[in-house]
Formats: C-alpha cells, structure tokens, sequence
C-alpha cells in the first residue's frame, strides 16, 4: 500500500475509534424526536386530505342533487313556453262562443265548443290548469286587477268579474287571471 493510504487508514480507524468512544444515546433521542414529528406532520397531512376528500364528496353530492332538481324541473316546465304560445288560441275559442251573432247554427256553437273542451283536456293532461276565480279573494300571485267596482252583494277584496282565465302549469302561474276586484 501507498503512504497515501495506509495515511487515510489510519484517520478513518482513528474515527472509528472516536465513535466507539461517543455516546450514541444523544444521537437515537435526536433521531426519535425527528420521527416523530416527521410522523406527526403525516398525520396532520392525513388529516387534511381526509377533510378535503369530505368537502369534496360533499360538494359532488350536492350537484348531483342540483342536477336532477333541474333535470325534474325541467320535465315538468319545459313545455312552458309552446303553452303560453297555445293562450292565445283558447283566448280566441272563448271569443268566438262569447260573440257569436243570432244567426249561428247550435252545430257551429257545439264545434267550437268541442274543439275549446279538447284542447283544454289536452292542455290538462301536461298539468296546465284554468284559474277562473269566480267568488275568490284577491290574490295578486294568481290574479292581475284590471279595474276596482262597487257590489253591496260582495265583500271587499272579492273577484268581481273576470275579463280573461288565467293559466298555471303545474303550481307556476303562466299567466294571471284579469279580472275586477271590488271596493264597496
């Protein structure tokens, strides 16, 4: 062997031989605290994360409800718009029974009649109802004031007389009921 070696020989027994001399308790107890906080920093990550996956898991529940609360609404009321298009159609029937002339056969009343009849059962059948509030209270969710009017026979706040049906699709109002609405 070279000087050179035989030189590092010596130094690394020379360490060695320190080591053996040294303590190593300190240096387990070092190592002890050290795992434990590196333990401790785990499980607070842990924590965390299981936290997250809870906001998370109930963050995909919630939109899944939203989901099929609009998907449900969407059944109900997606027919809205081609109904509010069909008003006027039932406003025209009703005109013609109301306006027909002296002259007109009771065949051409019947038909419109049962043309009116068909078209609001097919109208029923998609949950579209009438509100024709005869006798009711005022209520201005379901019923548009077209004009006040005196009737002893009735109280305040009474439907007195109704210029046009209103129309809810299922508990929506498509559209009031105007009517008149008496103060005595």
């Amino acid at each position: 062997m070279s000087k050179k070696n035989k030189k590092d020989d010596v130094v690394s027994n020379e360490s060695l031989n320190g080591l053996e001399d040294h303590d190593h308790s300190e240096d387990l107890a070092e190592y002890d605290v050290t795992e434990e906080s590196e333990l401790e920093v785990a499980q607070e990550k842990i924590s965390e994360l299981e936290a997250a996956l809870l906001r998370k898991t109930a963050d995909l529940d919630n939109a899944i409800k939203r989901s099929i609360t609009e998907i449900e609404r969407a059944h109900k009321y997606g027919v809205e718009k081609l109904l509010n298009e069909l008003l006027p159609i039932i406003d025209n029937l009703e005109h013609a029974l109301n306006n027909f002339s002296k002259n007109v056969s009771t065949e051409d009343r019947e038909g419109i009649e049962l043309t009116l009849k068909s078209f609001e059962s097919a109208l029923d059948k998609f949950g579209m109802r009438p509100i024709y509030p005869i006798n009711e209270d005022f209520n201005p969710e379901k019923h548009e004031a077209v004009s006040m009017t005196q009737d002893k026979a009735k109280n305040d706040n009474q439907i007195g007389e109704v210029f046009q049906r209103g129309w809810e699709l299922h508990e929506r109002v498509l559209r009031a009921a105007k009517v008149t609405v008496i103060k005595n």
